[in-house]
């Protein structure tokens, strides 16, 4: 009989510091190598240096306007 062997878990580089991590449940932080990372990569997106390439949908002003005209019943 063929037993199959386990197979070994998917290492990946933490997109922060590039640093090998085991992709595993038991690592809480994961894609990153732990929660200083973790919470660099979240304070990119928090203050938008990190963003999703394209244009925005709507800018403020617009944002503003469509509030506007529906708080008036305009819509």
């Amino acid at each position: 009989m063929h037993q199959e062997q386990p197979s070994r878990p998917l290492e990946v580089a933490c997109p922060q510091c590039h640093k090998k991590v085991l992709w595993i449940e038991e690592n809480r932080f994961r894609p990153f190598c732990c929660e200083r990372c973790k919470l660099i990569d979240l304070g990119a997106w928090a203050s938008e240096s990190h963003r999703i390439a394209g244009e925005p949908a709507m800018d403020e002003t617009e944002i503003d306007e469509m509030i506007l005209r529906a708080e008036r019943g305009q819509d």
